[in-house]
């Protein structure tokens, strides 16, 4: 069903619902018009108003805010929007910010202003400081201040800092109607309610310069303002037609620029930037009371275009600082967003050429090739030759009669709606009040209708609010005007009690358009309402006969029940009526019904009336009194909406025709344009008498009023005269009494005083002897304290102690058991070096008793040789014998140097191995003392000894000394060695020092240890070579005997 209306009425909107981002439906604007795209939004079937827009710097994206709260950012060259923030709260005021391009200031209904960062969407600041709501928010041109106005002050912020550098107090009779920066310079522009203009320093806010007020000339009561780009000339309206062009560098009022009779009032001015004006803006916008905004030449005063109409209605308008677009926020709260260049593309058309040559090359042509476009203004042409004979069909008449007259204002057709209704029950919400207004004809009398708003209130309905008290003012104050305008319409309308009550649902509907409320209800007055007014101040008892025949005719046994119960049509058809069934109906209810009431002859009101008494008919069979009838007729019930539009088509087209309302009721004729008819089908002679009788009440009143006030006047003047007098007398015998007084208080004073001088002396002694008091009860305090303090120090200091001695003891225990394990480690390396040793000298005791074998059997060899050999060459064999054995003395001498140096550097380990730690007993230092005796006797043996058998070197006596059974002593102290220990047999331990630093016992570990690690590898470098070198040197001899 959309779809349908969408077609119908052929408008491209984007509605963005509650997607957060998406595609905006851009079309190619038309020339003349310029709309490029049009967002509305709608949430839960309800529209979603917008409120405030902004631009960014580069006019090809802005902001736009509704009243739930949501911004939404649209990128108008990339055809993209998405929701940038949820405030929660609808704003007033929207700016963003040219030094960080990313963060927009937003003003609330709260009365605060929040920065928000569009990128993180996070909030980066909230501003406080405002009493009433922010209207407008300026920014300094390099980004770094801003000024907020509301309608009692002006503050400046640092948006560097978000905090308030100076707020500007005014006098509370003096409202402020603008504040905000002048381009290209420092100074900031204040506009007040009486018209006044200052300009001052933004650095050091004193006062450059004010704008003389014009004496000559109508008041305009500023309410719009606009700076062009170059901040040197002011533009001013207000409630006039008038506008007020300043030159602010000479501060003086240049040009009075006079607006069409139209424009009673300026709501906003904007310049329209251009690229090539260098700044000083030439077009200038102006949004009048009517939601048009016309656009001028402030030098020619012409105008050159306008956007909006009366049909989209504008309530603010923002332009792009490149002067490309133009979003308007239109006043059914949709956005319109316009192309500059396609608003002004007639404006930029090149004149046409007064000068047309003629071509001949056009004879020539065939005429099939000739092609015409049907929206272009053709000329009649001339035909030389004879004209042909074209057979032309007459179109058929009836079916283009018909068309035309159901053809309806805005392109629809009344045919094809109520097809749709019947098809669908009921119009779109979206586009019922649109439909609405075509079915309706309404002429839109702008005039008219404001010539009977500026009448004012009528004295009729000044005191509505008391009869009927609405809890929404602004639903208040539109009731009271629409009803002003009917009774200066018609002045029957200021005497129908019940109007109110007919006019209200459709001034809840059009509470946006209060003209187009007056002309709908206007037109229901006039159409709906036929021979209503007949019988003023009566009930329509023709009309309530008609709705009583056709029950008859249809339901004669409800008519019977309600006619025994003594129910009349004024009781169960009259509520219905004067109230356009209000009452009974709910709002979805009431719109479906009245899409059929005003898609059908004005008969069909009756018909819903007599359907909803026979949709109804079983409660209404079950009531007997009076009250339950009242009751039921003013509160809603139970219905079946469609059921009951439907008998009300049953009964239209059922009825007889003798009883039929139509014949009697004429068909809807919709208002004059222009002006509003004359509405008279009422008794003018009622109506007159009864408002001279009221007037006369009216006057009677007022004189009974002014009587009053006067006889309250004298009474008060004779009242205040008697009070005088009485409060004179009064006063004099108070004086008396209070000098009387005076006297006894003063005696009573000074013995007052004397009693007083001798209680403060006494107190004085009190005092003087409480003070010694408390001056010795201070010093006892002051040592106890200090006694305390010291007793405590004490004591903390013995906890202190304690606890280090604690902490030492527990690092004693813990070095001691480190120093245990580590010379556990150091006893189980000098063992490995023992065993190691002890190896190695039997590998040298193998080896030398190898070489003795060797050599014992070379000599039994030599021996035997010699025997046979004769003596010259045995002389020669043993001087060669005596030679190899020197030799191999040596060698072997060599060989126990060798080890004899090796064995030193085992001893030299060992030693440095037990020294540091003092774990070495007695038996290893006599075995050591028995192992260096042993080393030297060998050397101080001769060295060419021929006897091989080297008692001196005796390895296994070395061996026994070494390998000899451990005494109980040894065992004990090879077992495990502690520090603790302290036997007086172990006469070579030394003990250590336990209060000796941990530091340098770790040092000197590791220097130990080091120590170890070089003669471990001194000793394996020495083993290897040795056992490479002895086996040459020992089997050398042995070779040279062969």
């Amino acid at each position: 069903m959309h779809t349908v209306f969408t077609n119908l009425i052929k408008m491209d909107v984007t509605d963005i619902g509650n997607r957060e981002e998406g595609k905006l439906k851009r079309r190619k604007p038309s020339s003349g018009k310029g709309v490029l795209l049009t967002v509305v939004r709608t949430a839960q079937q309800t529209k979603v108003r917008f409120l405030h827009a902004a631009f960014d710097a580069t006019g090809e994206y802005f902001l736009a805010g509704d009243h739930h709260g949501n911004i939404y950012a649209f990128d108008i060259s990339r055809n993209r929007f998405h929701l940038v923030q949820k405030t929660g709260q609808a704003c007033t005021a929207l700016a963003l910010s040219f030094h960080r391009s990313a963060e927009f200031l937003v003003a609330l209904v709260d009365n605060t202003i929040k920065c928000f960062d569009q990128d993180t969407k996070q909030m980066v600041s909230w501003m406080r400081g405002h009493e009433g709501a922010v209207s407008s928010i300026s920014i300094h041109s390099s980004g770094r201040y801003a000024v907020t106005t509301s309608s009692d002050t002006a503050q400046l912020w640092d948006l560097d800092t978000f905090q308030r550098k100076r707020k500007l107090n005014i006098h509370q009779s003096v409202g402020i109607q603008k504040v905000f920066f002048l381009p290209l310079s420092n100074n900031i522009l204040s506009c007040f309610s009486d018209d006044s203009i200052f300009a001052w320093d933004s650095n050091t806010l004193v006062c450059e310069y004010q704008l003389p007020v014009p004496e000559s000339g109508p008041r305009l009561f500023y309410k719009a303002f606009a700076v062009t780009q170059d901040g040197k000339s002011l533009a001013a309206g207000g409630r006039s037609n008038l506008l007020h062009l300043w030159c602010l560098e000479s501060k003086t009022l240049v040009k009075v620029i006079q607006m069409p009779t139209q424009v009673r009032t300026v709501r906003q001015l904007e310049f329209l930037s251009d690229s090539f004006d260098g700044g000083s803006n030439q077009t200038l916008g102006v949004l009048s009371q009517d939601g048009i905004m016309r656009f001028i030449n402030i030098h020619t005063s012409k105008l050159l275009f306008h956007v909006g109409s009366h049909n989209t209605v504008i309530n603010t308008v923002t332009i792009s600082p490149t002067g490309r677009h133009v979003v308007a926020i239109l006043d059914n709260g949709s956005i319109s967003v316009y192309s500059v260049q396609s608003l002004t593309e007639d404006l930029n058309k090149p004149p046409l050429p007064q000068v047309a040559v003629v071509s001949d090359s056009a004879a020539n042509q065939a005429p099939s090739n000739l092609k015409v476009k049907f929206d272009m203004i053709q000329r009649p042409a001339t035909h030389t030759g004879p004209p042909k004979r074209v057979k032309i069909r007459a179109p058929a008449a009836g079916p283009a009669v018909e068309d035309k007259e159901n053809q309806l204002p805005g392109g629809l057709n009344k045919t094809r709606l109520l097809g749709l209704l019947k098809t669908f029950g009921e119009y779109p919400g979206k586009y019922r009040m649109f439909v609405w207004r075509s079915l309706l004809c309404l002429p839109e009398n702008y005039a008219a209708y404001s010539s009977l708003t500026d009448k004012g209130l009528h004295s009729a309905y000044l005191t509505l609010h008391e009869k009927y008290p609405i809890k929404s003012q602004k639903l208040q104050r539109g009731l009271q005007r629409v009803l002003s305008a009917l009774s200066h319409w018609a002045s029957i309308f200021g005497e129908v009690e019940y109007l109110p009550l007919l006019a209200f649902p459709f001034v809840k509907l059009f509470q946006n358009n209060p003209m187009l409320c007056f002309e709908v209800v206007a037109t229901v007055l006039v159409n709906w309402c036929q021979h209503w007014f007949e019988y003023f101040p009566n009930p329509p008892l023709n009309i309530l006969s008609m709705a009583e025949n056709i029950l008859a005719h249809h339901d004669k046994e409800l008519l019977q029940h309600l006619v025994d119960c003594g129910i009349t049509s004024q009781l169960y058809v009259w509520p219905l009526l004067e109230t356009l069934f209000s009452e009974v109906l709910t709002r979805d209810e009431w719109l479906r019904l009245f899409d059929n009431v005003f898609s059908n002859h004005p008969s069909f009101l009756l018909m819903a009336c007599v359907a909803y008494l026979m949709c109804c008919r079983e409660p209404l069979l079950l009531c007997s009194q009076k009250e339950d009838f009242e009751y039921f007729f003013h509160h809603r019930n139970n219905l079946d909406m469609e059921a009951m539009i439907k008998d009300a088509y049953r009964l239209m087209i059922k009825t007889p025709a003798d009883i039929q309302p139509m014949r009697l009721l004429s068909d809807v004729t919709p208002l004059t344009k222009g002006q509003y008819p004359v509405f008279n089908h009422y008794p003018e002679f009622i109506v007159e008498y009864q408002n001279r009788e009221r007037e006369k009440i009216r006057q009677q009143e007022m004189e009974y009023l002014e009587e009053r006030q006067e006889v309250m006047t004298l009474r008060k003047d004779l009242v205040a005269q008697q009070s005088e007098e009485d409060a004179y007398y009064v006063q004099q015998e108070l004086l008396q009494k209070a000098e009387e007084q005076r006297r006894n208080i003063l005696a009573q004073e000074e013995e007052k005083l004397t009693q007083q001088r001798k209680n403060l002396a006494a107190m004085k002694r009190e005092l003087k002897a409480k003070e010694l008091q408390m001056l010795d009860a201070n010093r006892r305090r002051l040592l106890q304290h200090q006694q305390d303090l010291q007793v405590s120090q004490i004591r903390r200091l013995d906890q202190e102690i304690t606890r280090k001695m604690d902490i030492r003891e527990q690092e004693t225990a813990a070095a001691v058991q480190d120093l245990d394990i580590r010379q556990m480690e150091l006893e189980v390396q000098r063992r490995q070096l023992e065993q190691e040793l002890c190896k190695e000298q039997l590998r040298i005791e193998r080896q030398v008793e190898d070489v003795r074998m060797k050599r014992s059997d070379g000599e039994k060899r030599n021996m035997q040789e010699v025997e046979g050999f004769p003596a010259a060459e045995a002389r020669q064999l043993g001087t060669d014998r005596n030679w190899q054995r020197d030799a191999a003395a040596e060698r072997l001498q060599h060989a126990d140097g060798e080890l004899e140096k090796r064995r030193r550097t085992l001893a030299g380990g060992d030693r440095l191995m037990h020294t540091p730690r003092n774990v070495a007993g007695q038996e290893w230092d006599e075995v050591v003392y028995q192992t260096g005796h042993i080393v030297k006797q060998q050397q101080s043996r001769p060295a060419a000894d021929t006897s091989y058998s080297r008692p001196g070197f005796n390895i296994s006596r070395v061996r026994k000394a070494t390998a000899k059974p451990a005494t109980p002593k040894q065992a004990g102290s090879n077992a495990m060695v502690c520090l603790n220990s302290s036997s007086p047999t172990e006469s070579t331990a030394t003990n250590f020092s336990l209060d000796r630093g941990r530091a340098h016992l770790d040092s000197q570990e590791r220097q130990l240890m080091r120590e170890m690690n070089c003669l471990r590898l001194k000793l394996a470098a020495r083993a290897i070579e040795d056992s490479f070198a002895s086996p040459w040197s020992l089997d050398t001899p042995h070779a040279a005997s062969y």
